[in-house]
């Protein structure tokens, strides 16, 4: 399968993706636990259906040392017990954050109220920009077909 685009093969295009790529790195940065950030982004990836997305994001977090059955029950959050309480809201804000359509008022007063016990402002942040980020992240790959499964660990940092 090829990609219906070649992001960087234009120069304006190159110039804002590597802009916004290097919010991305940003973000990896920032005090948001990495393991909460690569649990959330392969959430907003898997409920996106973003294919490379999720390969990148799987790979990066077992390359960190994440657990199998961790990133194997992600999906299935609510009902696994492998999560502690800190990432279970940071999953649930990262679903109402991608299914607004769905949800029409967006993330709750109640799912916020509980990520602010586990998360300081700057997390919070971090959490919301991360949620952001990977949606359009998915969005810019769905659009275009982009290709998964070759995706190599370290690969664009």
């Amino acid at each position: 399968m090829d990609a219906r685009l070649n992001y960087f093969a234009s120069p304006n295009p190159s110039k804002a993706l590597k802009y916004f790529m290097s919010a991305g790195k940003a973000l990896k940065e920032s005090p948001l636990p990495a393991a909460t950030q690569e649990l959330v982004a392969l959430r907003v990836s898997q409920i996106n259906g973003c294919a490379v997305c999720i390969d990148m994001h799987t790979k990066e977090a077992a390359a960190a040392g994440e657990a199998p059955v961790r990133l194997n029950l992600v999906a299935a959050w609510r009902e696994a017990t492998v999560f502690t309480e800190a990432e279970r809201v940071a999953l649930e804000l990262a679903e109402q954050g991608t299914r607004v359509a769905d949800a029409a008022g967006g993330v709750s007063d109640e799912v916020w109220a509980r990520a602010a016990e586990h998360y300081d402002e700057e997390q919070l942040t971090a959490l919301v920009i991360l949620v952001s980020f990977m949606n359009t992240a998915n969005r810019l790959n769905i659009i275009t077909q982009q290709p998964a499964g070759d995706y190599e660990v370290g690969q664009f940092h």
